[in-house]
């Protein structure tokens, strides 16, 4: 084991009036005298307090009080705006996973604003790059980010949180740059931040498109990976946090670093008062610090054995269930505590109405298995606060048993990544899926009935950040990732996608007008089927990445929302918000309870109809040549609303082909004398208000029969409660 490294020459402090403190609660507390500062560290020997005040260099102030291993003192006079960090005196033995080294400057864990990005100098690593087995000993301070201690309060008297039931959300998931940076109507100071998000022409466009809750990619504070910096890229993303309650500071409009927290609620303040929910994608599976090789900004610094998994029996190594190099140990209590005390700070101090989880599995691993019932899992489940919120998993992460969709607690909801392949093979052409189609539009109880969930388990997507866009789905063959300047071996190649007959743009209007058809079947596909739909960020105006399906490091024009658009983008932001409007029209569409299948007394409130005109019987469902499948949905609704009153619905005929020829359906009698009312055809995107069928002519009353040509999807209405 080497020595120690040698601390950098001390700074005396300033004469400041030094209280003993608390060791609760953690990170800097601002209570308008002064700051309370905590640091929890198990193998720390010393720590030293480092404010850098305005005026000039670094104070440092050791912390002698400790309790609990929380090292902690009050500073009277300190307050909102001040710049800190921590110096973490210890054992330097990385055999042992103990890599304490007091010249590097360490992010406070629970810092609720962090100014600075890092400058990627090897000051910021902890060993020497000729001999890992050495501490490096420059200064890492004028490298590195700064902890910032903010002001708690805020004016939340008018806020109103729209608590919208899961059946009736419709998830918007967006990029806070990403979707207004080139919004024109969003002043130039304010694009790409909290402020723009908040701005009236953007949650105008949210509101007519008809979602209830913005979804956003990360925002707790994050770094641009080295490798990317080097080649002119940064982590467009954010899935690379270092800070767990600090709002990202890159996304502020605010000139003030540690006025970020405040813009944010505001924020969460105006989209609530626009009927909106905020649900924050959140990383707590691991950090910025990376594997054994990485920098030390935080946490490596202060307790690397307590807050990483680490190979056991060589604990130089760490466990990697994320890719990334390391994985937060959920086991030790300390980083259960920071978790929990994060989202709670999420959910008080800053409004959010739910949170999803990224690679949620690696969160449930107590040894190498996931265990649905682990710690993390039980302290949310009674925690009243966190327990009340919109929880959604990623539900896999890259290790063994890693892919556990189904089976996270009935009080979740999860990615449905069974619902994103079925609906891709089955409209790329692939045969043999229609049994499992029938399944996903009916809200994949075979994923979540068995264990007490409902329909709004499943979040049912086709498309998101990570992968083609629906646009690139009907496009290419193939990912086109040249611009990520990986030699094409990043993003997945199991795309599922069917580019129509050409790869990329073309000017064959048979193809353009496929490809428009099937991005609409896509999207009805998304919105009318049973579960929580979620919408991509641009999916509504046919937003393209150019075949990137990995678009991570692009934060150019790649990745942003192209505000201007050409007919064939406005036709299909206009056929999407239709789907929308459809299916808050229509209860049957957004059940919170199971649908009953036909019994020996003719009840249920849901039959699977072959376009014969005749129930499907079970071989219907097999075989490459099983494409179409008509689903009839009764009007009466077996349970009641949520105040405990009737739903009742128009009766529904859902018909969705898949294949490739001319097809006439058959179909039940209607309930009124006006016979079946086409309320939306794929075939014909100006379809807007409800109109009487068209199969050829005659009188419309009492109309039996619906051709479609393949490719194809029809919502239907008799008028019948």
């Amino acid at each position: 084991m080497a020595s120690p490294t040698p601390a950098p020459a001390p700074v005396l402090p300033q004469q400041r009036e030094i209280w003993p403190g608390t060791p609760t609660p953690l990170g800097a507390t601002f209570d308008g005298r002064g700051t309370n500062f905590s640091l929890f560290s198990s193998v720390a020997e010393r720590v030293e307090l480092c404010l850098f005040p305005e005026a000039g260099n670094e104070e440092r102030i050791e912390l002698t009080e400790i309790d609990g291993h929380q090292w902690h003192s009050h500073l009277v006079d300190v307050g909102p705006g001040t710049a800190y960090g921590f110096r973490v005196h210890g054992p330097w033995d990385p055999d042992s996973g103990r890599w304490c080294n007091p010249s590097k400057l360490l992010l406070d864990p629970y810092a609720r604003a962090i100014s600075g990005d890092v400058q990627w100098d090897p000051a910021c690593f902890g060993y020497d790059f000729s001999n890992p087995d050495l501490a490096e000993g420059t200064d890492s301070a004028p490298f590195v980010p700064r902890s910032l201690v903010t002001n708690p309060w805020f004016d939340w008297s008018s806020d109103r949180r729209p608590d919208i039931p899961l059946e009736e959300t419709v998830i918007y998931e967006a990029h806070v740059k990403g979707l207004t940076q080139l919004h024109p109507d969003v002043p130039e100071h304010q694009r790409g931040t909290y402020s723009g998000l908040a701005h009236p022409a953007v949650i105008s466009h949210l509101l007519n498109l008809g979602v209830t809750a913005v979804e956003l990619l990360p925002v707790h504070h994050f770094l641009h990976d080295n490798h990317l910096v080097e080649r002119g890229r940064r982590n467009y993303w954010g899935y690379n946090s270092i800070g767990f309650l600090a709002p990202y500071s890159g996304y502020r409009s605010v000139q003030r670093p540690e006025d970020v927290a405040s813009e944010f609620k505001q924020m969460v303040m105006s989209l609530h008062d626009a009927g909106l929910e905020v649900i924050l994608d959140v990383v707590y599976n691991h950090t910025a610090e990376g594997n054994q090789m990485g920098p030390t900004l935080s946490f490596r610094g202060i307790d690397h054995p307590a807050y990483y998994r680490l190979v056991e029996g060589d604990e130089r190594y760490l466990m990697d269930y994320t890719g990334t190099g390391n994985t937060l140990n959920m086991r030790h209590p300390h980083v259960l505590q920071l978790m929990m005390d994060s989202l709670r700070y999420w959910v008080t101090d800053m409004h959010v109405d739910g949170f999803r989880f990224d690679l949620a599995a690696t969160l449930a691993r107590e040894l190498h298995d996931v265990d649905r019932l682990s710690s993390f899992f039980d302290l949310i489940q009674q925690d009243p606060i966190v327990s009340s919120v919109k929880l959604i998993a990623e539900p896999w992460d890259i290790g063994d048993g890693g892919y556990q969709v189904g089976n996270f607690p009935p009080y979740w909801s999860e990615w449905n990544g069974r619902y994103r392949d079925t609906v891709r093979s089955a409209w790329s052409g692939q045969g043999g899926v229609l049994g499992d189609l029938g399944t996903r539009l009916a809200g994949s109880s075979d994923l979540y009935q068995s264990d007490r969930g409902s329909p709004t388990c499943s979040i049912n997507f086709i498309t998101a950040h990570d992968g083609f866009t629906m646009e690139d789905l009907v496009t290419y063959d193939h990912k086109h990732n040249d611009d990520n300047g990986e030699d094409g071996r990043d993003g997945s190649d199991d795309n599922r996608s069917w580019n129509c007959g050409a790869e990329g743009p073309t000017d064959d209007p048979e193809i353009q007008d496929l490809r428009a058809r099937q991005v609409r079947n896509l999207m009805a596909t998304l919105l009318l089927s049973q579960g929580v739909p979620m919408i991509v960020m641009g999916d509504e105006s046919r937003r393209t990445q150019h075949g990137n399906n990995n678009a991570y490091s692009q934060d150019n024009e790649i990745s942003w929302l192209d505000w201007d658009l050409n007919d064939p983008r406005s036709e299909h932001l206009e056929f999407t918000r239709r789907l929308t409007e459809l299916r808050r029209a229509h209860p049957s569409l957004r059940r919170r309870r199971w649908m009953r299948g036909p019994d020996t007394d003719g009840g249920g409130d849901v039959s699977w109809w072959h376009p014969e005109g005749r129930p499907f019987s079970d071989g219907d469902w097999e075989g490459d040549d099983a494409r179409q499948i008509g689903i009839i949905l009764e009007g009466t609704i077996a349970e009641p609303d949520r105040r405990g009153r009737p739903i009742v619905d128009q009766r529904l005929a859902l018909l969705v082909d898949t294949g490739f020829h001319k097809v006439t359906w058959t179909l039940p009698e209607p309930g009124t004398p006006d016979g079946w009312v086409a309320l939306l055809d794929t075939a014909e995107p100006s379809v807007g208000t409800a109109r009487a069928m068209d199969t050829g002519g005659g009188d419309v009353a009492g109309l039996s029969s619906y051709v479609t040509d393949g490719r194809r999807i029809v919502l239907l209405s008799d008028g019948r409660p």
